[in-house]
């Protein structure tokens, strides 16, 4: 497989120091703000969410009751989703792909339970952030330094089992593995609300940016994080917007301005149609969902990148590709029925619709304008308790 190499990067690259702004970089912090008068209905729904968190002990990779090949229970290990025994075979294996069914056997190892912890640290920051509470933050902390710091149940910072198929490649994972921490991103949003926070000491907020320091090191220099930087789909989009957040995150100015220069050429001109299609997604049985699913990565790298003070959404390739162009060629399809998309989409079909609204509510922040607002406005569902009301 051919290297990964950045002539400034190396197994033990450079952090660059520079002065960033704690504040989220893809959360929109003056809705947050001002929801605090406007939107009391959200603001309950999180703090009282966040209530039930802080009595709450979150499950670690220590928990799972598989080992990985490696011998380390630290080291993460999911299985891929689609993935499924193979009934042509006594033991089940290999496994067989069945695209766009979960296998709920999932929730045997650390992928929901990577979510969750994530999940505990984003709803504990907002209400940190909304009631000036230190409980909240000191909940929050103490499930960041379980997760990440404590050496009885840190997760070691790599992804060498993410998503492993049963009777496949040895027990190794793939580059898909790469994914599952995707929501380490929100969650990086959050723990930028901590930092106001004494609770959130320096010496745990400089521990926590070695372990992405790490964790981004092995993303661009590991054989599966290589394989995931060449994905052609979603996942390399999500490669990217992890590598650029976690850049931000531990101060390496130089990987997040490489990865932002050349998204719309690696990304967004190779993904997206002239016409606005994007054929990768569009080849699965959730066509519109991961169409969808896409252009959330897009809009994520979009704000990442206005908070670097470069603008990416409205990057336009001499034939005409473009995000706005993806975004527009499902607009038709919002509101309509399942039937009337000429893909595979077989399930979700509203929640898709409803996701694909939030993107155009991102886009129209992010513009500052009300391109999309007559769409958005009409098909959003009245939901006012949805946390998308509250960072959006």
């Amino acid at each position: 497989m051919k290297k990964l190499i950045f002539c400034f990067i190396g197994i033990g690259f450079s952090i660059l120091s520079f002065t960033l702004h704690a504040q989220p970089r893809t959360w929109n912090l003056n809705q947050i703000n001002s929801a605090k008068n406007s939107n009391l209905e959200v603001v309950n729904a999180v703090i009282g969410e966040a209530d039930k968190h802080l009595t709450a002990t979150i499950a670690t990779v220590m928990d799972k009751p598989l080992t990985p090949a490696s011998g380390d229970k630290h080291d993460y290990m999911s299985m891929g989703r689609y993935w499924w025994p193979n009934p042509n075979t006594k033991d089940g294996l290999p496994y067989i792909r069945r695209d766009g069914v979960s296998n709920p056997e999932l929730e045997k190892l650390d992928r929901n339970s990577l979510s969750k912890m994530a999940r505990s640290v984003v709803i504990l920051s907002l209400a940190y952030h909304l009631t000036n509470k230190d409980e909240y933050a000191q909940k929050a902390v103490e499930n960041l330094k379980t997760w990440f710091l404590d050496k009885k149940t840190k997760m070691n910072p790599n992804m060498n089992f993410g998503q492993t198929i049963p009777g496949r490649n040895n027990g190794k994972g793939r580059g898909e593995g790469v994914l599952d921490s995707y929501s380490f991103v929100e969650m990086l949003d959050a723990v930028e609300l901590l930092k106001s926070s004494n609770k959130f000491t320096m010496e745990d907020q400089a521990a926590l940016k070695d372990w992405f320091s790490a964790y981004l090191n092995w993303m661009l220099t590991s054989e599966i994080g290589q394989e995931e930087y060449n994905a052609k789909n979603n996942h390399g989009t999500a490669f990217d917007v992890q590598v650029v957040r976690y850049a931000l995150f531990t101060g390496n100015k130089e990987v997040a301005d490489k990865f932002v220069k050349d998204f719309p050429e690696r990304r967004i001109f190779t993904q997206i149609e002239p016409n606005g299609a994007q054929t990768y997604e569009l080849q699965r049985t959730k066509a519109f969902g991961y169409s969808v699913y896409n252009l959330t990565h897009f809009m994520d790298m979009a704000f990442l990148a206005k908070s670097m003070n470069q603008d990416i959404f409205h990057a336009v390739s001499s034939d005409g590709r473009s995000i706005v162009k993806a975004i527009d060629f499902l607009i038709p399809y919002v509101g309509k029925p399942s039937s009337e998309f000429p893909y595979q989409q077989i399930q979700d079909w509203d929640k898709e619709q409803s996701n694909f609204c939030w993107v155009l509510k991102r886009a129209d922040i992010l513009t500052g304008m009300d391109n999309y607002k007559d769409i958005y406005s009409k098909y959003l569902p009245n939901k006012r308790k949805d946390l998308n009301y509250l960072i959006y």
